[in-house]
């Protein structure tokens, strides 16, 4: 299937999430009071979510609110201090030793893209995703390349299983990183400001096939500063600052009628650029 990238505001686009799109309302991820701290400075403070499964959920806030941490406790990549995390009906107390098998229980349900691609430069683009299919879920090679050509095809970039990322633009990179993800089947995807390091066009390739996940239904967690992704493609709007959600909502609502003092200064910084 090719990228076609398309315009926020396009009627096609908004018939393609209005026809094809089901949000259930059962959580795929719960997160109840979450706290951490780095070197006795709290960056995230009693935090609480709700992530619907099908849903696209945008977190959004000035540097240092602590979205990418927050972001990182879905999976434990980062250790809360204290709280619970839930995905998928798999629920860790954190406060407590979490044994290795309910850990990596947890973990096979997400997917992650970061703001750098972190390929590996000497493995071609189709090893990049077989090889974590065949270490992490024992899919046999043949099976797995299978499953890399479907994905590769999916993001647009069939045509490169043979090449190495080196030569391969940022927006390529950062769309294999995103098949090597969805490779190893998760329920819920995490994406930490994956266009930053982006040019704007090539960030354009990124939030098309973004876009036709979110149309699909995969549970997605978004840290991003692409408002009118924020806007349009996100089902809830959460605003962080100072390691709190200060603001949640609809996103249309809150982005046009924001009730808090700094989501509004937030926004009106962002859209001022």
């Amino acid at each position: 299937m090719a990228v076609s990238v398309l315009k926020p505001t396009s009627s096609r686009f908004r018939k393609v999430l209005t026809v094809s799109k089901s949000v259930d309302k059962m959580p795929a991820v719960q997160m109840r009071h979450v706290s951490k701290a780095f070197h006795g400075q709290t960056v995230l403070d009693d935090v609480s979510l709700a992530v619907n499964a099908g849903s696209v959920t945008a977190l959004i806030g000035p540097s240092g609110a602590g979205k990418s941490t927050l972001l990182r406790c879905v999976n434990l990549l980062e250790r809360p201090d204290s709280g619970e995390v839930e995905v998928e009906g798999h629920a860790l107390d954190v406060s407590k030793p979490v044994p290795a098998k309910e850990l990596a229980a947890l973990r096979r349900s997400v997917g992650m893209v970061f703001q750098s691609f972190n390929l590996f430069p000497h493995l071609t683009v189709r090893r990049n995703i077989t090889l974590p299919q065949e270490r992490i879920l024992g899919r046999p090679s043949k099976e797995a390349g299978v499953r890399t050509d479907a994905l590769l095809t999916r993001v647009g970039l069939g045509g490169k299983a043979d090449a190495y990322p080196g030569t391969l633009s940022g927006g390529q990179q950062q769309r294999i990183a995103i098949a090597r993800a969805l490779a190893l089947d998760p329920k819920v995807m995490l994406f930490d400001e994956p266009t930053s390091a982006l040019d704007p066009e090539l960030g354009m390739e990124v939030l098309a096939v973004m876009r036709e996940l979110a149309a699909e239904g995969m549970t997605m967690i978004v840290v991003t500063h692409e408002m009118h992704f924020a806007r349009e493609v996100s089902d809830h709007l959460v605003v962080m600052a100072d390691g709190r959600i200060i603001e949640q909502g609809n996103p249309v609502t809150l982005m046009a009628d924001p009730q808090h003092e700094r989501t509004r200064k937030f926004l009106a910084a962002v859209t001022d650029r």
